[in-house]
C-alpha cells in the first residue's frame, strides 16, 4: 500500500506525518531515517486498528479523487 507522508525539517532533524492516519507520525535525524521510521509506524498504526474492529463488519468502497 501506498500513503501520502508529510516530511518537515526542524533543528532537530525531520518530522514526518501520515494526514491519512490521524495520529500516525514519527521523526529521525536525516531524511531517510524519518521515513523509515514513518514507514515502520504506519505498520504499527493498521495493525493496532486491525484489532480494533476484529469484531465489526468491515467493507471496502472505492473513491474516484
Amino acid at each position: 500500500m501506498k500513503y501520502k507522508v508529510v516530511l518537515q525539517a526542524s533543528g532537530e532533524g525531520y518530522s514526518v506525518s501520515c494526514p491519512g492516519l490521524p495520529g500516525c507520525w514519527s521523526q529521525g535525524k536525516t531524511e531517510e531515517e524519518a521515513l523509515e521510521n514513518i514507514r515502520y509506524a504506519i505498520q504499527e498504526y493498521l495493525e493496532a486498528m486491525k484489532e480494533t474492529v476484529q469484531d465489526a463488519e468491515v467493507r471496502e468502497v472505492e473513491v474516484s479523487v
